[in-house]
Formats: structure tokens, sequence, C-alpha cells
């Protein structure tokens, strides 16, 4: 594992979130035909109104044919996914992943204006489901923008501070019982190697 589960939190949580919450919009409003909980409301706020039906019936929630909230689960599972392959793959893995993950997640960014200029501008009427995915994937992204700008890599984040807990080598042992059995040269007695010959300089007359 090359993260700490502290680390790994910090990498998931947000992708979690997102998870959870376009899992109850498909079930719930798609699946069962219900309203969502907590999502509708008769009072307006600064003109904005608050009912997740009217924002997920909109013609709005669909691109080319694709439902935006099937777009979502699928998107926080490939974030999950890939956060796994940096944490856990090998060094081969993890430099793809890593530049992938990235990608994938400036993809997310790069449609949150649109979603969030539906929803207050062109409805004036918010899903509080929706908002959460579109604060999960904005918080995803500062995440690994400052693993690359500030930290400058993901995996000095990943192993700094993990040292303390890797178990010792194999061989430490045998290394330290023959550092014992060995004295040091002090302690061993005159030399017995022959001296070099002293320089002319030096020799008596």
């Amino acid at each position: 594992m090359r993260a700490s589960p502290l680390k790994l939190l910090i990498l998931v949580v947000m992708s979690i979130v997102g998870l959870i919450a376009s899992s109850i919009v498909l079930y719930l409003y798609y699946l069962l035909h219900q309203q969502l909980p907590g999502c509708h409301a008769n009072q307006t706020f600064w003109g904005i109104s608050l009912n997740c039906g009217a924002v997920l019936s909109s013609s709005y929630n669909s691109i080319y044919g694709f439902n935006l909230d099937v777009l979502a689960v699928a998107y926080f599972i490939v974030n999950l996914f890939l956060i796994l392959l940096v944490a856990f793959g090998s060094d081969r893995l993890y430099g793809r992943a890593f530049k992938v993950l990235f990608a994938w997640r400036f993809v997310g960014l790069a449609i949150v204006p649109y979603l969030m200029t539906v929803e207050f501008i062109i409805l004036k009427t918010v899903c509080i489901y929706c908002t959460i995915m579109h604060l999960s994937i904005l918080v995803d992204f500062v995440i690994i923008t400052y693993f690359i700008f500030y930290k400058k890599s993901l995996r000095t984040f990943l192993t700094s501070g993990s040292e303390a807990g890797r178990p010792l080598p194999d061989n430490l042992g045998p290394r330290l019982e023959q550092a014992f059995q060995t004295p040091p040269a002090w302690a061993r007695g005159p030399s017995t190697r022959p001296l070099k010959s002293l320089p002319p300089a030096c020799r008596s007359s």
C-alpha cells in the first residue's frame, strides 16, 4: 500500500460523497419514481427555488441522449478506481493512473459550470443532490491540483511520513550480529602487516 489510511481517505472522501448522492438520485427518482427527500420547498430564496424534480425532469438533464445522473455515477466509480490504482498499483500503473486521474477530474470540472448555469440562471431551481455532486467534483479537482502544483507529485504526498511504519529489512539481524562480533581496529592488537620502506630522507645514515 503506497498511502496511509488517512491520506487515502483524503483522496476518496469527496468521490464517495458524490457517488452516494448520485446513487440516491438514480435509485429513488429514476428506479422507484419517488420524490427525493429534503429536496422540495414552496419558498424561494433570492429568486431561486428548491425542487429536485424540476431539475431532473428538465431537458437540460441529458447531453446527446445520455442522462447526466447516470454519467455522474459512472464518473465517481471511475474516479475511485483510478485512486485505488494510484494507491495500490505498481510504479508503472501509478504514473499512468495519476495522469489519467488528473485528466478525468478535469473533464468533471469542465461540465460543472454548465450544470450550475442551468440551475441558477436558466431554471432558477436548485437540486440539493446535484449541488452535492458539483461540490464533490470541485473539491476533488482542488485536491489533485494541490498535489501537482504544490506538492509537485502525488507520490511525495503518499509516501511522506510512511517510513516509520515500514518493516525492518530481513538481513538486519545477521548484519548487526556480525558488527558486534567483529572488534574495532583499536582492540585487535598491534598490526602484523610489514612496515613499508621508509623514504630515503628518513633512513638512518
